[in-house]
C-alpha cells in the first residue's frame, strides 16, 4: 500500500500546505479530475475543522493527515489533538433555519463527496474514503 503523511501546526493558512499535499498525491497516484475535486473540498474542509474546532486554532497543537492508496480506494485520515465532538448531533445545514449560517456545512459536504466517512476517537479522528475502481 502506498502512503503519504503530513503533520501541520493548527494555523488556518496551513490549508495551503494541505492543498499542495493533495496536488502532489494527484500527480503521484494519477487521480482523475472529478475525484480530485471531491478530495480537495472534503479533505481541506476536514483539516479546516480540525484546526478551527478540534484544536481551537492553537498553533501548539498539530493536525495529522495521512493518505493511503489501496487497490480499490483512497483513504485520508485526519486527526487533531482536541477532545472530539458528537458527530450525530450536527445540525442539518439544509434546514431552513440554518441556510443563512456561515458554518455547519463541512460534515454535510464530506458525507456527500466521499464514498464513506468514519469518525473515530470521539470525532477527533476522521477517515474519508474515496472509491477508485
Amino acid at each position: 500500500m502506498n502512503e503519504l503523511n503530513l503533520e501541520i501546526p493548527s494555523i488556518p493558512d496551513n490549508i495551503r500546505i494541505v492543498e499542495s499535499f493533495i496536488d502532489n498525491a494527484k500527480d503521484k497516484f494519477s487521480i482523475n479530475d472529478d475525484l480530485y475535486g471531491n478530495i480537495m473540498i472534503a479533505v481541506t474542509e476536514s483539516v479546516n475543522n480540525a484546526i478551527t474546532h478540534g484544536n481551537d486554532n492553537n498553533s501548539n497543537k498539530n493536525v495529522k493527515l495521512q493518505l493511503q492508496l489501496g487497490d480499490k480506494d483512497l483513504k485520508f485520515t485526519i486527526q487533531d489533538e482536541g477532545e472530539g465532538f458528537n458527530h450525530d448531533v450536527i445540525p442539518d445545514p439544509t434546514a431552513p433555519e440554518n441556510l443563512e449560517k456561515e458554518n455547519g456545512r463541512g460534515i454535510f459536504l464530506m458525507n456527500n463527496l466521499c464514498d464513506k466517512v468514519n469518525f473515530e476517537d470521539n470525532g477527533s479522528k476522521i477517515e474519508l474514503v474515496f472509491n477508485i475502481d
